[in-house]
């Protein structure tokens, strides 16, 4: 039986977090929340720290909406720092970027559900309906297999890897991809030389790797980017 529009309408979202680098977006996406579904207690993040902050300050929404491409994550480490800090609670990627890889390694790492940005405001309501009663959203023209793939295990591990470096090592680690020398580093981030060193010795163990250029090339191997090239 086809889903009738007041059934959509009926929806009704508390609380909420929305997750977005782009500002405008971002306010747009809340707007639209409060508007469709009378959601009246949202927050909003423009990087992954703001949204830990946001996290940590008790706030506890009935679902987070995530942007993948934040300008303090790489790949999935976002999402999996996020799902860490909230298990119990949906977190729906909404995405400009939508390749086949992209949407399965987000819904196998458990994302209850891939939004691309480009839908319509029809299609958005009932992919929300959809999510709310517990089924996993999808775009058009993708399907999920019967069995949901596991996410390749180098890829998870290495974003579990960047998940766990301090808020100062993701920054550090980000100047590297940059190709920013060490004394760039600490003016850009007004840190001694040898504390950025310090940092970056600290980064490159807890990644497995010996030298920048390999953490640069774990990076990329992981990023949105780098998969649709």
């Amino acid at each position: 039986m086809p889903r009738t529009a007041s059934s959509v309408h009926s929806l009704s979202i508390k609380s909420a977090l929305v997750i977005d680098d782009h500002p405008l977006y971002c306010d747009a996406l809340a707007a639209t929340m409060e508007n469709t579904f009378n959601t009246r207690r949202i927050r909003t993040a423009t990087s992954l720290s703001e949204a830990l902050h946001q996290l940590r300050m008790r706030f506890s929404p009935d679902l987070i909406m995530l942007d993948l491409n934040l300008p303090d994550a790489s790949g999935l480490s976002g999402f999996l720092k996020i799902k860490e800090k909230t298990p119990d609670i949906p977190v729906i990627v909404i995405s400009a970027i939508t390749s086949k890889g992209i949407v399965q390694s987000v819904i196998a790492a458990g994302a209850a559900g891939f939004i691309p940005k480009d839908i319509g405001r029809e299609n958005f309501q009932e992919a929300m309906q959809d999510i709310w009663n517990g089924k996993i959203y999808v775009p058009p023209g993708y399907t999920l297999p019967a069995r949901t793939p596991a996410v390749d295990e180098s890829v998870e591990t290495i974003s579990r890897k960047i998940a766990h470096l301090s808020q100062q090592q993701t920054r550090i680690l980000g100047l590297i991809c940059e190709g920013m020398p060490n004394k760039l580093i600490a003016y850009e981030m007004k840190l001694a030389e040898a504390t950025v060193k310090a940092h970056i010795t600290a980064l490159l163990r807890r990644l497995g790797v010996h030298n920048r250029t390999q953490a640069a090339m774990l990076v990329r191997e992981v990023s949105i980017r780098h998969n649709l090239q």
